[in-house]
């Protein structure tokens, strides 16, 4: 682990578990990484079935929200729009470290898996795998269809992390929060970055 502040691509899509997305959004704001920030119009809807946040719709309005929300520093929060093809993310030519999508709806993991590249998420997610950089997958979905184990099986072939929302209970969770924080440790872990979200092991 290291404290080397990181450009880190989030990209949260249309599948059940947005509070991974905003608790890794938090942390990594914490800690005064930067983050470009991708909500798909599906995970709009999902936001507003899953918590009681009230997300603008614009991408200017949104990024405001959030800088407000999380009191971090406006240079630190980017937040680009699904047909936005000049952000950063859509060529190798831009500084992205990582990108992490989370979660990542089995839409978003079939086209990223074939290289569809039809919206800035997908074009963002093929771009870190042929830069050959840090690219994380993190599915909730259940029970998995052939298809489904397929694109994941050719993803991490290609080099893709594929850290399901799977959290464990042997940290002694109480509470959903707990749960939350066991999958973004894991991320985190991946991303290199400094956390206390879980004892380590053997602690």
């Amino acid at each position: 682990m290291n404290n080397t502040k990181q450009i880190i691509s989030l990209a949260i899509t249309g599948a059940s578990g947005v509070q991974y997305g905003f608790r890794l959004l938090d942390v990594l704001l914490q800690k005064n990484h930067t983050v470009y920030l991708m909500v798909s119009k599906a995970a709009q809807v999902v936001i507003g079935m899953e918590t009681d946040i009230a997300l603008p719709g614009r991408c200017k309005d949104m990024q405001k929200f959030l800088v407000e929300k999380y009191a971090c520093d406006s240079g630190q929060l980017h937040v680009f729009g699904e047909d936005e093809w000049t952000a950063p993310t859509a060529s190798g030519g831009g500084l992205v470290d990582a990108m992490v999508v989370c979660p990542c709806s089995m839409g978003a993991l079939s086209a990223i898996a074939t290289g569809a590249s039809n919206n800035l998420i997908e074009r963002s997610a093929d771009v870190m795998l042929k830069e050959r950089r840090k690219l994380i997958l993190v599915p909730r979905e259940t029970p998995y269809s052939d298809i489904h184990l397929e694109n994941m099986l050719k993803l991490s072939r290609m080099g893709a992390v594929m850290l399901c929302a799977n959290p464990g209970f042997y940290n002694g969770a109480k509470t959903i929060e707990d749960l939350i924080d066991f999958v973004v440790a894991k991320i985190l872990d991946q991303l290199n970055v400094e956390h206390t979200l879980q004892p380590r092991w053997g602690e």
